[in-house]
């Protein structure tokens, strides 16, 4: 038998990437933390952690993840029918790309946080790298632009964000007095998120262009249209978020009638309990709603 105390201590030191501050979480020293964590390596026979060049969870660390994801969603069903149990709030690892954050997200769980006690923890991620969390064990669901499922989990499609190339009138002006061209993208900056953004490249390819761009990285999703508001460089937003700027001229696009579809599919374990399932119901049905 697993002792889940010491499935904690491994959950704990990888959300908090580090001893100390996963000492800090739990109420313990680090080199109690530390002490958890050799005594599962001893009970497995190997190392669940590796330290260097950073620290992540090894192939059995990342099982041993997964399978405490799914343990503690499935305990708070079992609370909800043996009511002398310890009644904790439930907790979810979530990955989310920063955009939907800003967005739609919350007025799309709060309902279901309300109703059920829901704690969520947020992971903020790229859509395009997000699934690897998940993969990890390091997460119990994440939204992301993957629409296969990994093995043991479930894929469900929520919609697609619109994306348009936006920059500030002036910038415009100045830089694609002409429209969109390869000399203009050569030259003007642009705002990308992070290093695993490729909306700007994708952008870029629609519009035949595949070679090297000067960019600004700014990864976040107010800064990004400050940034651009400002006039320092043009990006991908999402029209969501900046539907009233562009609406009243504030931000203009640099290529008129072009933009991304990104989708966006919501990925958890299949057996991850009547929570997980609700939480899935209840995004589906807001989103398609909307």
């Amino acid at each position: 038998m697993l002792d889940y105390k010491l499935l904690h201590a491994l959950a704990t030191v990888v959300e908090c990437d580090g001893f100390e501050r996963a000492g800090d979480v739990l109420g313990l020293s680090q080199s109690a933390v530390s002490q958890r964590i050799k005594a599962l390596e001893v009970r497995l026979g190997q190392p669940v952690l590796v330290r260097h060049p950073h620290l992540a969870p090894t192939p059995a660390g990342q099982r041993l993840l997964t399978h405490y994801q799914q343990v503690q969603l499935l305990e708070r069903d079992l609370r909800g029918s043996l009511p002398t149990l310890d009644d904790q709030a439930p907790r979810l690892r979530i990955a989310i790309n920063a955009d939907s954050l800003v967005t739609w997200w919350a007025e799309a769980v709060a309902a279901i946080c309300q109703q059920e006690g829901l704690l969520l923890d947020l992971v903020i991620e790229d859509q395009d790298v997000g699934l690897k969390r998940l993969r990890d064990g390091d997460v119990a669901a994440c939204l992301c632009a993957a629409p296969q499922p990994i093995a043991g989990a479930r894929c469900v499609a929520l919609g697609e964000m619109h994306y348009h190339p936006l920059a500030s009138p002036v910038y415009v002006a100045q830089h694609f007095p002409n429209g969109p061209s390869d000399e203009a993208f050569q030259k003007a900056p642009a705002i990308v998120f992070g290093p695993h953004d490729q909306l700007q490249h994708q952008f870029l390819a629609q519009c035949g262009y595949h070679g090297p761009f000067p960019y600004h990285l700014c990864p976040s999703s107010e800064g990004f249209v400050r940034l651009a508001s400002a006039g320092i460089g043009y990006g991908m937003m999402p029209q969501l978020q900046v539907g009233e700027l562009m609406a009243s001229g504030q931000l203009a696009s640099v290529a008129p009638g072009h933009f991304l579809a990104v989708p966006l599919y919501w990925h958890f374990w299949r057996h991850s309990g009547t929570l997980m399932q609700r939480l899935t119901q209840h995004l589906s049905y807001v989103i398609h709603k909307a």
